[in-house]
């Protein structure tokens, strides 16, 4: 049997780390095999320690938008080391970046840096909570904020892909005050309203759902909660971790015109490294500790080498008014190629996509709703997955998960993906 590094790396892992990686998705097991360790990356590629060369469709699940060891954004990362990674007490690029991040999206006034996007919901919903007075919140099937106990209810992401709706050592006297609601149903809202409403604190959703897969939200279903909460003075959080600055300048508040009360964000925001932060209106924002009585910490919030990096990435998108019609565009097409192969071969799937996220699911059902991804056949996914890694595409290793775009994806990278995708979908029609 060939060596594989990878699996020598895979088996001395889990004696040292819980199933051999640091976040669940990394570990494959939903596909079928083993991972991939990856040694380096650069553009659109990445190279595991094996020797293989992978067209790289995650891109780090959504940051890496200006694609892998861009040149600008390596000369910023070294510059900034040379200064201080990290001093504990404020600097100047903070203010800078909250500049950026205020300028950028409608309807909110002050933001607060944290690590991740998990900080970033959790800690977007205490404040919630603090302004309201009130304890319950609403969340939807399917979409996941993070691993915060409140959080863990019929959540996406890797609670969905291996089946753990609800995570153990999460304590029932958490999850008593989260109601769940299905994504596009207007009134399964409402009914929660109407049972609960002087209890529920605020609404927290993706508009564009990424961890059960792209779902494309009903326009009118965003419309109609934004009547909903702001009738009921419910505090509406649009979780953009993924989408913010992905999928606009402006994310979501630009794409619908509907501006929610706060808003979290994370990855691109530190052009790939650990970050998030959640914003909003000022007077919901000063209830954050000093200004307010609402604590939230972090000796690592804002650090400069993020901070740095991150305006080095959101000055880009903003100053190359092409990057996101590019990205949406190298989208398109793989749609439409994914699409014509799944029609010759006669494939029970489907392709959605939203701007440059997409997804193809293994259904014949129209996919909008939590219930629709369940449809999928995550066996054949499985499979699906094994044959395009042998071809060099690196897909999301979960059917419940995104392809991201990047800029540095060639027309040649494209073509070569669909011609993959023809190859193996005509090996599964065959099975």
């Amino acid at each position: 049997m060939e060596f594989k590094k990878s699996d020598y790396l895979f088996e001395q892992a889990k004696e040292v780390i819980p199933g051999g990686v640091n976040s669940p998705v990394r570990a494959f097991g939903s596909v079928g095999r083993n991972p991939v360790f990856i040694q380096k990356a650069r553009g659109s590629y990445l190279y595991d320690v094996d020797g293989n060369k992978y067209i790289d469709y995650i891109s780090s699940w959504g940051p890496m938008i200006l694609g892998h060891c861009d040149e600008g954004l390596n000369r910023i990362a070294i510059e900034a080391l040379g200064e201080g990674i990290s001093y504990g007490v404020p600097s100047e690029v903070e203010l800078e970046m909250a500049e950026r991040i205020v300028g950028a999206y409608r309807g909110i006034d002050m933001v607060r840096m944290v690590n991740s996007g998990t900080e970033a919901t959790m800690s977007a919903i205490r404040v919630a909570r603090a302004y309201t007075g009130r304890n319950k919140i609403i969340k939807f099937e399917g979409c996941y904020h993070g691993h915060s106990d409140a959080l863990l209810v019929k959540s996406g992401s890797g609670a969905l892909t291996f089946n753990v709706p609800t995570s153990p050592g999460v304590p029932e006297d958490t999850i008593k005050h989260t109601l769940v609601c299905r994504f596009n149903d207007i009134e399964s809202v409402r009914r929660e309203v109407e049972r609960h409403g002087p209890d529920i604190a605020c609404v927290i959703i993706e508009p564009v759902p990424g961890n059960m897969g792209v779902v494309t939200p009903k326009m009118e279903f965003l419309q109609a909660l934004r009547e909903l909460t702001s009738k009921e003075d419910i505090v509406l959080i649009f979780d953009e971790v993924i989408t913010g600055f992905r999928l606009s300048y402006g994310g979501a508040a630009e794409l619908f015109g509907i501006v929610p009360d706060m808003v979290c964000f994370g990855k691109i925001i530190g052009g790939g490294l650990p970050v998030g932060a959640y914003a909003g209106k000022r007077e919901i924002m000063e209830q954050v500790s000093p200004s307010g009585s609402v604590y939230q910490a972090g000796t690592l919030s804002g650090n400069p080498l993020a901070m740095k990096m991150g305006c080095y990435v959101l000055d880009r998108l903003k100053e190359d008014g092409g990057v996101y019609s590019s990205l949406t565009e190298k989208a398109k097409r793989l749609e439409e190629g994914f699409q014509r192969n799944i029609e010759r071969c006669g494939i029970k799937a489907r392709v959605n996509r939203y701007h440059s996220m997409l997804s193809l699911f293994f259904t014949d059902k129209k996919i909008d709703s939590y219930e629709s991804v369940m449809t999928s056949d995550v066996k054949l996914y499985a499979t699906y997955f094994r044959a395009m890694l042998e071809e060099g595409i690196l897909l999301p290793p979960a059917q419940f998960e995104a392809m991201f775009m990047n800029i540095t994806l060639t027309d040649e990278d494209i073509e070569r993906t669909i011609e993959s995708n023809l190859k193996v979908m005509r090996g599964l029609a065959h099975r």
